[in-house]
């Protein structure tokens, strides 16, 4: 099986629907994601919208404290709040309130690095930006599509290997997969779509395939 063929199943077998679409709640949620778990990160940003921080200008004007015990499940939630106010600034300042809606532009806010900025490309503006975390980098890597030593290295070798329609799709679902079959220890090979073309799944058994 090719390594499309094998993305294109990910994504139909472990879809993940984006229901928050705002430019500007998608970026701050997704640095809240940062070194979190996304029940984690879920929680933080949903008190911090509900309490009226969903715009930059209601961010931008508040102090760090404010947000303390809004995004404290997050996890770094003191270098996480001065980093969401800064980046409102930054979005007031230089681009009127709205977020940009280019890779460069993205990148020159603080804190906002390759990952956070495809997602925000991908989910808000439809544009085709391939994130890559953990999930992607570690899976991409097991499943043999590459061989890498860091996301960044991971994220260009796969613009290579697969078709742009498929590089905004393939990050969401690949967390899906590696949070429910692909786990980084004792994965859940039996469960797998691809164990008969896995390097990583010979050998294993093949007994209670759900697919």
């Amino acid at each position: 099986m090719k390594i499309e063929e094998q993305a294109r199943l990910i994504i139909e077998k472990f879809p993940r629907h984006h229901a928050e679409r705002d430019p500007f709640r998608v970026l701050i949620r997704t640095i809240l994601s940062q070194r979190s778990k996304d029940e984690n990160t879920d929680e933080a940003a949903e008190r911090l919208f509900k309490a009226g921080y969903g715009i930059p200008e209601r961010l931008a004007t508040a102090s760090p404290e404010d947000l303390y015990d809004l995004i404290r499940s997050s996890g770094m939630f003191r270098q996480k709040a001065i980093r969401i106010i800064q980046v409102s600034k930054e979005i007031l300042e230089r681009f009127g309130g709205k977020v940009p809606d280019s890779l460069e532009d993205l990148l020159s806010l603080p804190g906002v690095g390759r990952k956070t900025a495809n997602i925000v490309l991908y989910v808000s503006f439809g544009k085709p930006a391939l994130a890559v975390d953990t999930h992607v980098h570690r899976i991409s890597n097991r499943l043999g599509w590459v061989k890498t030593e860091t996301p960044e290295q991971t994220e260009f070798e796969l613009m290579k290997v697969l078709p742009k329609e498929l590089w905004g799709p393939i990050n969401g679902s690949m967390v899906e997969f590696g949070r429910n079959v692909c786990l980084p220890r004792n994965p859940r090979c039996e469960l797998c779509p691809l164990r008969e073309t896995c390097p990583s799944a010979k050998g294993k058994s093949q007994v209670g395939s759900k697919y």
